[in-house]
């Protein structure tokens, strides 16, 4: 999965190519703090040439997941859009969390 992660001022995008997959063959997850991108693809055997005797036919068939690490996202907050083999995710940036109390470490 070809993935570009771009930043944006209130959020991260992500464009992952995934060509030849059907919306419907694809599931994203938020568990944990990771996303996980996975997409599945069967052979159809269904389909019939009534034109003549398929003499070779290549298909990829299989899974393919992908997962990044965003922290305490709430699935709700995730908006995910699929067009023309590109699926484009948003989420929403975290504020930088400020330590109230940090300790300075000394090096010796």
């Amino acid at each position: 999965m070809k993935t570009d992660i771009r930043e944006k001022d209130d959020q991260y995008e992500l464009a992952v190519d995934l060509p030849g997959f059907k919306k419907d063959e694809i599931n994203l997850d938020v568990k944990d703090g990771y996303l996980t991108i996975s997409a599945q693809k069967g052979l159809d055997k269904d389909e019939e040439n009534k034109k003549g005797r398929i003499l070779r036919q290549e298909r990829y068939a299989g899974v393919c997941s992908r997962s990044f690490y965003v922290g305490d996202v709430k699935p709700e907050e995730v908006k995910a859009k699929y067009e023309s083999g590109v699926l484009t995710i948003a989420l929403p940036k975290e504020d930088a969390r400020k330590c109230s109390s940090c300790n300075t470490i000394t090096i010796e």
